[in-house]
């Protein structure tokens, strides 16, 4: 299913008809925008018949929206807006994936309402495909740069005329409307927080803000707030651009594609192309839609989808991919999936998927987060009430003592710390042709100790190549390789085929040949110049004495582990033809890179005979070989170096792979080569099949590992030394804001460092 001709999902089949207009078959692009927002038609019909208008509900239509959030960039508030809209009536099911913004709703209530919750919360929301990737100026509401400002603006002037030394009310005042701009949106969302029970850091912060406004610290609540509306916007625009770079695969495809119909050719926008349309691209055009060539000749960048660092040849009957570019050929191409259905589409959606899935570290931060939030907050409590009541303390220095403990106590970069990596490095690994289907094979992948590869197909080419060549006396190469390619000119078997590229190569003459005939399990025969010539195995010449030196030659080719062709006739054998699989041009390469990346044991398995097998690896200098294995007989030998070494990664692309690939810790697929099987069962694949993606995964999952605990062990860090020093009474409440506002930007940079990670490594192990 991964690779891009298999990224179909059969389950789920969008209709393709453009007609029905409702937001079950995939038309939501066509719809109005208002109703977009809506996810319905402006009136549907539910079961029984009944007519019910947009945003209205309809409690036997069961609805399945999608969005995108704008300005969510703290992950414990998500959790908040999450259980806000799980508990609105109507509501099915929710799914919130912080890490991509991305809200998938089942509900049975209007969709305004969903808006509406979404948006007293304090975020932005729109239909999913609408939001775009954008700069710093579309991240921000301009309400909200308006308002950050103005309250900067009036904080600047303040604690200018502070300086001066001009009194009176005039400082109030400005602090004062330094608090109500800069606040505004802080407290709608915090107010709406409190009305659903829960103490979000909008409410918090207003708090701390009144609080320090009551004791006379007007300065210090007006800097408090301004703080932290810019740090909301700083955080917004770092999360943004680390989703920006998922959504930034959805502008690769055009919105509008030249089609033939009925003989006239027309723009069209991509959601009306349907599949049998007939696609014309010109040179340098980017492709609108996945089909097949149906003429023309050109070569297409392939690399948005596969990776591939080179242009790949296209001609009639292969296959395009949606988002490629087409080189300096014409092309008129059969559509075969629509735009909702096509390769960039599922790319994105298991891309996402995968970004939604929790990684152990997140699962062992929001565990330990829902510990520490209450317990700062019930300190919080303590600190503003205990030391006054029992120990007739000054009340003020306590209490603010208290809102600082309120503000810092939100696990916003703790939490974070680990989703902004997850993204980071799968959004990178996809750019590079590699899936990875979810956050915790990543963290796998940075812990391997062994990688266990199938041979054919993998480490591989997957063909024959001829290797060597033996003549009888009297015989030169030329004319025992002419002979050997007519008899197999008319074969489709892989050695023929073997044979017929190495005669092309080197342009030898190929005789015409006649009487062909095939001999299943044995070799072929033809006739050439009236002569009748053999090629295949030892049971095609059996009865036939072999010359001793070819006898010797053809005892040590077995050995060696190559198959041999013997060409002869009826009456004497004239040469042998050595075939074995080539290794791939960077399969020695990938196992250096492997063993300097850390892993430990490098072990080829394969159903190969040993003799094969100990070839490939001596020329990979591998550390174990088994040869002759069965599908189960791998999968044992998986198990066994797991117990041995501990964790361990399968790369394979067979049928016969798929019960190892499932067994391995990370089961890894070939992508072009790679069956639908293996790459269904296997965490990873690579698009391209590219080998050089293996150290690059094993980098990535150790960098994206050690840059989870440097933002873990950060947050922690930030927040104890901030606690100890409010105590101690050096802190004060701004920062208290720069330092929980600072820390989550610090964290989120580091995070988004795995957008570039291992960039210039990976172009140099593929150049």
């Amino acid at each position: 299913m991964l690779r891009p001709e298999q990224l179909e999902d059969p389950q789920n089949k969008k209709n393709t008809s453009g007609t029905c207009g409702l937001d079950c078959c995939g038309c939501r692009a066509a719809l109005p925008e208002q109703q977009k927002i809506l996810y319905a038609a402006p009136s549907s019909v539910d079961t029984a018949g009944n007519s019910y208008e947009a945003g209205q509900a309809n409690p036997s239509h069961i609805e399945n929206s999608s969005y995108r959030l704008t300005g969510l960039s703290c992950a414990d508030c998500a959790a908040k807006l999450h259980h806000k809209l799980a508990e609105l009536s109507g509501i099915i099911s929710v799914q919130l994936n912080f890490g991509t913004a991305a809200l998938e709703v089942r509900h049975t209530c209007p969709a305004g309402d969903i808006v509406k919750v979404v948006k007293k919360s304090g975020y932005g929301i729109e239909a999913a495909g609408q939001v775009k990737p954008v700069g710093l100026k579309g991240l921000f509401y301009q309400q909200s740069v308006i308002l950050t400002a103005i309250s900067g603006l009036l904080l600047g002037a303040a604690l200018a005329l502070s300086l001066l030394g001009i009194e009176g009310p005039v400082l109030p005042s400005l602090y004062a409307a330094s608090i109500l701009t800069g606040g505004y949106q802080a407290a709608r969302s915090g107010l709406y927080a409190l009305k659903s029970f829960s103490l979000d850091i909008n409410f918090l912060v207003i708090v701390a803000a009144v609080g320090a406004v009551a004791i006379g610290e007007w300065s210090e609540g007006a800097t408090v707030v301004f703080l932290f509306s810019l740090g909301n916007m700083l955080q917004d625009y770092t999360m943004e651009k680390s989703r920006n770079s998922i959504r930034a695969l959805m502008s690769l495809a055009p919105k509008e594609a030249m089609v033939k119909r009925r003989g006239f050719t027309i723009s069209v926008p991509i959601d009306e192309i349907l599949p049998g349309d007939i696609l014309l691209v010109r040179p340098g055009e980017r492709i609108a839609m996945d089909g097949n060539v149906l003429s023309g000749c050109s070569e297409v960048d392939q690399s948005p989808v596969t990776g591939e660092s080179l242009p790949v040849a296209k001609e009639p009957g292969d296959k395009v991919y949606a988002g490629t570019v087409n080189g300096r050929g014409f092309m008129e191409i059969t559509v075969t999936r629509t735009s909702r259905d096509n390769t960039l589409a599922r790319i994105i959606s298991l891309v996402e998927e995968a970004q939604a899935q929790r990684a152990p570290s997140q699962h062992f931060v929001e565990a330990f987060a829902r510990i520490y939030t209450p317990l700062v907050i019930a300190a919080a409590a303590l600190t503003g009430s205990l030391p006054s009541l029992v120990f007739g303390q000054p009340f003020a220095p306590w209490f603010e003592r208290a809102l600082i403990l309120l503000v810092i106590s939100c696990p916003c970069a703790l939490v974070i710390s680990t989703p902004v990596s997850i993204v980071a490095a799968i959004s990178s690994a996809a750019r590079k042709g590699v899936l990875i289907k979810g956050g915790a094979y990543l963290e796998e992948a940075g812990s391997l100790k062994v990688v266990a590869f199938d041979k054919t197909g993998t480490l591989t080419t997957g063909r024959p190549e001829i290797k060597e060549i033996f003549t009888a006396p009297g015989y030169t190469r030329e004319k025992l390789v002419g002979i050997a390619a007519a008899i197999e000119s008319c074969s489709e078997h892989p050695l023929a085929q073997a044979i017929m590229r190495l005669a092309k190569e080197r342009g030898f003459d190929i005789p015409q040949c006649s009487a062909f005939r095939s001999h299943p399990g044995q070799g072929a025969t033809a006739e050439i110049g009236g002569v009748t010539y053999l090629a295949g195995n030892r049971r095609l010449f059996q009865g036939l004495e072999i010359p001793p030196l070819l006898a010797q030659n053809l005892y040590e080719l077995e050995e060696e582990g190559k198959t041999p062709v013997i060409i002869g006739t009826d009456s004497e054998v004239i040469g042998i033809l050595a075939a074995a699989e080539s290794l791939r041009d960077n399969a020695a390469n990938t196992v250096k890179e492997l063993r300097q990346a850390g892993i430990e044991r490098i072990v080829m398995l394969t159903g190969d005979n040993p003799g094969a097998a100990a070839s490939a690896a001596s020329s990979l200098s591998v550390d174990e070989v088994h040869a002759g294995l069965l599908p189960e007989d791998k999968l044992q030998v998986v198990n066994s170096l797991m117990t041995q070494y501990g964790k361990l990664a399968m790369v394979g692309d067979g049928i016969n792979d798929a019960p190892s690939l499932a067994a391995a810790t990370v089961g890894i697929a070939m992508g072009p080569t790679g069956t639908d099987t293996a790459l269904e069962t296997a965490d990873i694949a690579l698009m391209a099949g590219e080998l050089a993606r293996i150290p690059y995964i094993i980098r990535l999952g150790r960098s994206t590992i050690n840059i989870i605990r440097q933002n873990i062990a950060f947050s922690v860090l930030v927040k104890a030394i901030f606690i100890a020093l409010t105590f101690a009474g050096i802190t004060n409440l701004w920062m208290a804001v720069f330092a929980d506002t600072g820390a989550a930007l610090l964290v989120i940079l580091n995070g988004m460092r795995l957008l570039q990670a291992d960039q210039n490594k990976f172009r140099s192990s593929v150049a």
